[in-house]
């Protein structure tokens, strides 16, 4: 039996503020924090035992990642990271407050704006200083790579190219695979996993901090998949994720 285990990060600053987050490199919240140390037990507690690890180069799911492997008393794993595991990009709405924005541009936009798998928010000017081509984490990419804005099929077509040839062979050689990131890139690896349509995946929520199990046989045929933890607390933190940005 094998198991990739997806891992969104804990609460953010920005996650409780209600601002759009994307590429900005915003930590986590005391509560996100404690929030991650509470599913590396769980996992452990089940009996999970990764042997690698997978995350983004932003901080609030390295720390997620972090902070897990300290509950299990793993933080020796080796980790990867990788720029293709961020957040979608939102463009020049990031950093704005969702409720406020719906508020100005109606729900519906906002909607499309966060969850529409093409329509795209706003770009970024490329000499923004929210662009990532001011980072020097991303340096190396070229200008193409570079993110300005992105519509949730952008974010899947540049994970994918690691999911399926860095992710997906790790589980060739190990039993159980870790990889924690962020609401839209995790949607992606959903939606290959599951075979899910472009309306299903828009709304399906990943609450913060709650392991994802997909479970395989040793021939990688889906087996299963399924959140551990609490149903009714599961259920509650994937309705708050669809509130965030609906106009009070």
């Amino acid at each position: 039996m094998r198991h990739l285990i997806l891992v969104r990060h804990g609460e953010s600053e920005w996650n409780k503020l209600n601002l759009f987050t994307g590429w900005t490199d915003v930590d986590l919240t005391e509560a996100g924090i404690r929030e991650a140390y509470e599913a590396g037990k769980l996992l452990k507690k089940e009996g999970f035992a990764p042997q690698i690890c997978y995350t983004s180069y932003l901080k609030r799911a390295v720390k997620t990642l972090n902070q897990i492997l300290d509950a299990m008393n793993m933080d020796y794993l080796p980790v990867e990271k990788s720029w293709r595991l961020n957040e979608k990009s939102y463009g020049a709405i990031q950093g704005l407050n969702k409720t406020e924005t719906a508020a100005k541009y109606g729900d519906d936009q906002v909607l499309l704006w966060r969850r529409s798998f093409d329509v795209r928010p706003p770009a970024l000017p490329m000499d923004d200083p929210r662009s990532p081509r001011q980072d020097p984490r991303y340096a190396a990419l070229s200008d193409a790579e570079i993110p300005l804005t992105e519509a949730l099929k952008d974010t899947i077509e540049r994970l994918m190219p690691y999911y399926r040839g860095t992710i997906l062979p790790a589980l060739e050689q190990y039993h159980d695979v870790l990889v924690v990131a962020h609401g839209n890139s995790l949607r992606g690896i959903v939606k290959e996993l599951k075979g899910m349509s472009n309306e299903e995946i828009i709304k399906f929520n990943i609450p913060t901090a709650v392991p994802y199990i997909f479970e395989f046989d040793d021939s990688q045929k889906l087996l299963r998949d399924y959140m551990l933890g609490d149903p009714e607390v599961i259920a509650a933190k994937m309705q708050s994720v669809a509130n965030q940005a609906k106009k009070k």
